[in-house]
Order: structure tokens, then sequence, then C-alpha cells
């Protein structure tokens, strides 16, 4: 159950930031006003508040492994909501990030 819990925040996180990041990018690069740019805001500063619910004590290993989802997340943000089409590339790179999240976070330590 705790890497359940662990994942869950992992990509509440991602959608904080990530949807917070789109919303200012669309108040500001698509016109679309500072209330677009408000909310992206806020977002963002709610994200910051989700990593600290990880159970992990140290920052940096969760701030490390983070970057990998965010990674991911963007790449499937980026499809869904702008419909863009990843190539292999980005493909492979995200497993890569994602194969890292697992290593950093869940591996065995003594």
């Amino acid at each position: 159950m705790t890497v359940a819990r662990s994942l869950l925040l992992f990509v509440v996180a991602a959608l904080a930031e990530i949807g917070g990041a789109w919303l200012v990018w669309q108040g500001v690069r698509e016109n679309r006003g500072l209330l677009w740019v408000g909310a992206g805001v806020i977002a963002l500063g709610l994200y910051g508040f989700v990593a600290t619910f990880q159970l992990d004590p140290h920052f940096g290993r969760i701030l490390a492994a983070y970057g990998g989802v965010f990674v991911a997340g963007s790449l499937i943000w980026g499809v869904v909501v702008d419909k863009f089409q990843p190539d292999r590339w980005d493909i492979i790179g995200s497993a890569i990030c994602i194969i890292g999240v697992l290593v950093i976070m869940y591996a065995p330590r003594g």
C-alpha cells in the first residue's frame, strides 16, 4: 500500500505542476489572460505541498524521482491535451525516466 500511495502522490503532483505550467502558458503565450496565469500559479503552489506527503524523509530523493514522473507526465499531458505525437525517442526517454523513478524510490535499501 505504501508504494501505491507514493505513486498516487507522484501523479497528483504531476497533475498540479504540469497543469499549472500549462495554465500559465495558456495565459501568457495564448493570450488567455491573468485569470489563467493566476490559476496556474495556485496549481504550481499546490504541487509544492503534495511532495511533503511522501513518506520518504529525503527531499532530494523525492524530488529526483519526481523528475522522472514529470518527464513522462509532460509527454502524456501533451498527447491528451495538446494532441502532441511523441516519437520513439520521446517514448524511450520517458521509459528510462520511469525506470529511474522505480530504482530511486523503491529499490531495497539496507
